[in-house]
């Protein structure tokens, strides 16, 4: 079976560590990114690791125009395309509770996390479905947390949840060849928390690992949301 995924966000924190190890299990590798030095960057330190990555995708998720270039080069020159991983997404404002989040900031981050995911989607979904392909989106649960819940990032990977699990039912009744799912990694340490490292989190080699195992594990996982590390309750 042919194996291409596309992962956004692909240059660095979680997004590195799951095209990292999709490599070194065989995939081949194509960086989503939005800047070119470190798409460059990601690329080079991937392939000294003896992946297989075929280039990187310019990819804007707060503009539609660089969703469509995106899907137009990536249905050219990777038709092949067999996974899309969307895993790209901004944070929103952490530092504040939902009281004092600005409509800007709720408006920003739906926008990336969700309008810009969805339209990627959608955008390649004629080819993933040409190729008996899959769609992985890292997210969190839309449960909330009574110990981490900023409003603005909660929400849009809500929406994002919601977006999954329609594609998915509407994929089985039309009978279209496309598996979707959603992934939440658990606690990681990664740019997007300012790099907390709490008892419970992981690091992007352990998730990274633990993705790649569960995409390789020959099983189907529609409409499934899937938690590689899940939330440890405080007593």
């Amino acid at each position: 079976m042919n194996k291409t995924v596309f992962v956004t966000g692909a240059n660095k924190g979680i997004g590195f560590g799951i095209a990292k190890h999709l490599g070194l299990s065989s995939w081949k590798v194509i960086i989503g990114a939005r800047d070119e030095q470190r798409a460059t960057k990601a690329v080079n330190e991937l392939k000294a690791q003896g992946i297989d990555v075929l280039g990187w995708v310019s990819v804007e998720l707060n503009d539609l125009d660089s969703i469509e270039r995106a899907a137009k080069e990536i249905s050219e020159k990777y038709p092949e395309l067999t996974l899309l991983v969307n895993n790209a997404g901004i944070p929103g404002d952490m530092s504040v509770d939902s009281e004092h989040t600005e409509i800007n900031v709720i408006r920003e981050t739906l926008n990336v996390n969700f309008v810009g995911t969805f339209a990627l989607t959608k955008a390649l979904i004629p080819l993933i479905a040409k190729n008996n392909g899959r769609i992985a989106n890292i997210t969190v649960p839309s449960e909330i947390s009574p110990y981490w819940h900023p409003l603005a990032y909660v929400a849009s990977k809500a929406a994002q949840n919601a977006m999954m699990g329609v594609m998915a039912i509407e994929f089985q009744q039309a009978g279209t060849p496309v598996e979707i799912f959603s992934v939440h990694p658990g606690p990681t340490t990664t740019d997007l928390n300012g790099n907390m490292a709490l008892p419970g989190f992981h690091d992007i080699e352990t998730v990274g690992q633990k993705f790649a195992g569960l995409i390789n594990d020959g099983q189907c996982h529609q409409g499934e949301f899937i938690e590689l590390y899940p939330i440890v309750k405080e007593d």
